[in-house]
């Protein structure tokens, strides 16, 4: 976390999108921590609250279309090869491929609010053959909600100390 805010206290916008991005696709960046803190430094004017928004908005939505792309290359013959590692047999893959095509949409909104769902929420949204429009528009949503709620929550936490 130290690190998080050493990059960000040193490189901005750059840096919250760069970290947004990469923590989107799976590395270990605490993200909730990032956003809130985005939100405490917007607070406390360090940062711009718009550009604070828009750019963790950017970042997020461009680690979930790189996920994306992802599951759609690579996704299945990668889990068909080497899902066994992970206890995704092809039993389990089509029960989930099941369960997606139900929910998929909406899974992609809640997920984001659910740390390590989120990314893999997008990668089975690829692999599963959603729609880029479809998928767009619920992963924008999702990430502009998130966003929302963690930049703000970290807002009021500066203005209430």
């Amino acid at each position: 976390m130290d690190i998080v805010k050493d990059l960000i206290s040193n490189y901005g916008y750059f840096a919250i999108y760069g970290l947004l991005a990469i923590g989107i696709i799976g590395l270990p960046v605490p993200d909730e921590f990032m956003m809130t803190f985005v939100g405490y430094l917007s607070s406390i004017s360090v940062l711009n609250v718009q550009g604070a928004f828009l750019v963790s908005f950017l970042g997020s939505i461009s680690g979930m279309i790189v996920s994306y792309f992802i599951g759609k290359k690579v996704g299945k013959p990668f889990l068909r090869k080497h899902g066994k590692w992970i206890k995704m047999t092809p039993a389990r893959l089509e029960k989930l491929e099941k369960w997606f095509n139900k929910y998929g949409p909406w899974t992609i909104i809640i997920a984001y609010f659910i740390p390590g769902v989120r990314h893999f929420a997008s990668y089975i949204s690829g692999m599963n053959g959603m729609g880029k429009r479809k998928y767009f528009i619920f992963a924008g949503a999702g990430a502009f909600s998130w966003c929302l709620v963690f930049t703000t929550f970290g807002y009021f936490i500066g203005v209430l100390t």
